[in-house]
């Protein structure tokens, strides 16, 4: 459970020489540009045709344009002086229908993206899922069927084949938790199924596909410094309460949340306890044998996205005793320093880089020839979660980097356009990009940064 959080003194933050700075976006939230190129669709193409599937029946058919108006993101980019950006490639726009040889055009924009950035003097931080599985492998049984694995190994071998003599930093998946819970358990995200058997099987496949992926590239890369691992997106989970029951209710939710990724990859097992509660329920983990090797291959960074720490009731009710962000999540820096040093303290030691951390404010959206937004609240929320990550440097955990979520205001989901999280706004009739005040903020702080003066 989570230690008590001692705030960093002083008005400084300081950091590690070589740390990164960066801003993070994923393909389908951005991209658009759904049938270009010969890109055919993915679960979340299709997803968003369900009536009420998406607010507002909106999708990501055309997002943000990045695909056609690249050049002129990477330019904002280089104007908050972040040194990486990482950001997802596009499962259908690469290796249309999830199978095959790859398809040119698509991959070529990602040739040039990452030109583009190396010029501008940008790290491309390469993560190879966000979610969009290709339609055809979803109607073939998706993450729940084992061949999955090694679709998605034979994806990976392509991009990288491409781009490993220029990108350094390899992310397989990111959040499988979202993938498995939201996507084939839940059912509000793609592809909308409701079966907790599935999820769970899920679950396992996404992992051994990061493992079986990670050995692929591994033994094709011809570069020293390939940098591999996987981003997850870990919630903390606290009772309500120190009573028996509260107290288990957390560690039930901190089992299938946290644990049950956590443990395989980095420990080589799953949690005794959360096998045991799926058992209970009449689930089990399709694992064979070598499976576990294969999830436990090293990793070189572990991703950890966190947005918030969760307090449970022994009924599973969930209380939000803090201030939330405009999607009800509640504010919780303390619980980003807690994670982070029970990381080092409860797992084997591999450097972590915060690959997404951001929140959503009621954001005003000006008119092109209006000023920036004064986002002053999404300012206090960085402010605050950036602190806490160098308390836990400060502490002895090794972080090496910090991600905004996220670089434009994009297509969030389910949650369709309304929710606002990006550092730059984007006006949906034009698609005209207005840095906020967010965004000159940070890039203040990475300018004092590097030049050793306080945080803004």
């Amino acid at each position: 459970m989570a230690e008590h959080h001692r705030p960093l003194s002083g008005p400084a933050a300081t950091f590690p020489d070589g740390f990164r700075w960066g801003v993070a976006t994923s393909a389908y939230q951005i991209e658009g540009a759904t049938d270009a190129d010969g890109r055919t669709a993915s679960i979340w193409d299709t997803f968003c045709q369900v009536p009420g599937a998406v607010a507002g029946g909106e999708s990501g058919a055309v997002a943000c344009d990045h695909y056609h108006r690249m050049p002129q993101d990477v330019a904002l980019m280089a104007g908050l002086g972040v040194d990486t950006y990482r950001f997802s490639v596009s499962w259908p726009r690469v290796q249309p229908g999830g199978r095959g040889p790859a398809n040119g055009p698509g991959l070529d924009f990602y040739d040039r993206l990452v030109d583009r950035l190396l010029a501008a003097g940008i790290d491309p931080w390469v993560t190879l899922y966000h979610w969009d599985l290709p339609q055809e492998l979803e109607e073939a049984g998706g993450w729940p069927e084992r061949d999955t694995v090694w679709r998605f190994a034979d994806y990976a071998d392509l991009v990288f084949d491409r781009l490993q003599d220029r990108v350094s930093c390899w992310t397989t998946l990111n959040e499988p938790w979202c993938v498995a819970v939201y996507g084939y358990a839940d059912g509000i995200h793609a592809p909308g199924r409701r079966d907790r058997a599935a999820a769970m099987h899920a679950v396992h496949h996404l992992l051994l596909a990061h493992g079986e992926a990670v050995n692929r590239m591994r033994a094709r890369s011809t570069r020293d410094d390939h940098q591999f691992g996987i981003t997850l997106n870990l919630t903390p989970t606290v009772p309500y309460r120190h009573t028996p029951a509260d107290l288990d209710a957390a560690r039930r939710a901190d089992g299938l949340g946290i644990r049950i990724y956590l443990d395989p990859l980095l420990r080589g097992h799953y949690p005794d306890d959360t096998v045991a509660d799926l058992a209970a329920d009449g689930i089990s983990l399709p694992v064979r044998p070598g499976d576990l090797q294969t999830i436990a291959t090293p990793l070189d960074v572990l991703g950890v996205n966190y947005y918030f720490t969760d307090t449970v009731r022994a009924d599973g009710v969930v209380v939000r005793n803090a201030a939330t962000t405009a999607l009800g999540w509640p504010i919780t820096p303390h619980g980003l320093t807690d994670l982070l040093l029970r990381l080092l303290r409860d797992y084997p030691a591999v450097p972590v880089v915060i690959t997404e951390n951001g929140g959503a404010f009621p954001d005003r959206r000006p008119p092109a020839v209006a000023g920036p937004v004064e986002d002053r609240d999404r300012i206090a929320f960085l402010r605050a979660h950036i602190r806490a990550v160098a308390d836990a440097i400060e502490r002895g955990a090794d972080i090496r980097g910090y991600f905004v979520w996220t670089l434009l205001d994009n297509f969030e989901w389910a949650h369709g356009y309304g929710p606002t999280f990006g550092l730059v706004s984007v006006d949906r009739d034009t698609l005209h990009r207005t840095p906020k005040h967010s965004a000159r903020w940070y890039r203040d702080l990475i300018s004092a940064q590097r030049s050793g003066g306080p945080m803004p």
